[in-house]
């Protein structure tokens, strides 16, 4: 089994180099209509005005806020993934800067910073993610909105000396089998996300990402040191109530007028 990295990746993309942003934007999973569309609806109703989307990816949610007509620009620290933003409708209308999101600065001043899909995450320090709030209130006009989407740890599922939760499993057959699944270190609030590919001929790829997960509390902690206080709480993009079975949240946090 194997873990290396394509002759074309670029180390400078960190975990989304070019083997992983060529096949990013397959069809189902986060890039389903049923997926996207609740999303780029919330962020333009809240919208009043440009938006700043951390993390911009491939363009999976700004591109279509685009073709409605939103004004987007986009922070992406990997240049294979913001290479694919212009090819999709709404894209070639996406002003995208290359550059970390904890420190990079765009000009003008948005309505509307937005980092979904886990990617608070990704920045695996506690001072890294305080340093994403402070960027955010730094881009917001006041009483301007700052939306993060991140899943709920799912410590409950670990008894006493266990650290690991599965979260999926496809048996292969005729296609690749696939297994993934998380470790905690609950000291650390470090975890990686493992990811097990198989293919038919029984060759395997092993992908470890590393994160740091964050529960709701301290998110809002986090806004109060950047200057933002919370606005809204929901458990999904339908915008439902945040309750003790909710595996993520939805948070909107308000620069400080």
């Amino acid at each position: 089994m194997t873990q290396g990295a394509y002759t074309n990746d670029d180390p400078a993309d960190g975990w989304f180099p070019e083997s992983v942003a060529a096949g990013y934007d397959g069809p189902g999973g986060a890039n389903a209509p049923e997926v996207v569309t609740p999303v780029v609806d919330v962020l333009e109703d809240l919208a009043d005005g440009a938006v700043l989307e951390f993390a911009v990816g491939t363009g999976r949610i700004a591109a279509p806020l685009a073709a409605r007509g939103v004004p987007v620009s986009g922070i992406e620290l990997s240049r294979a993934m913001a290479a694919r933003i212009a090819s999709k409708p709404g894209g070639d209308s996406v002003e995208v800067t290359i550059g970390d999101m904890t420190t990079t600065r765009v000009a003008g001043r948005f309505s509307l910073v937005y980092l979904v899909f886990n990617t608070i995450n990704n920045v695996t320090t506690q001072d890294g993610q305080v340093d994403v709030f402070r960027n955010a209130a730094a881009h917001l006009r006041p009483g301007g909105l700052f939306v993060v989407e991140v899943g709920i740890p799912d410590l409950r599922r670990l008894p006493p000396g266990q650290d690991t939760v599965p979260f999926a499993i496809a048996p292969g057959g005729d296609s690749a089998g696939y297994v993934g699944f998380d470790q905690y270190d609950v000291v650390t609030q470090q975890f990686t996300s493992n990811h097990v590919t198989v293919s038919p001929d029984g060759t395997g790829k092993f992908r470890c990402i590393p994160f740091r997960y964050v529960w709701p509390a301290e998110l809002d902690l986090m806004a109060r040191i950047a200057g933002m206080s919370l606005k809204y709480r929901w458990a999904d993009w339908d915008r439902s109530e945040l309750t003790a079975d909710s595996a993520q949240h939805v948070s909107v946090w308000e620069k400080n007028r």
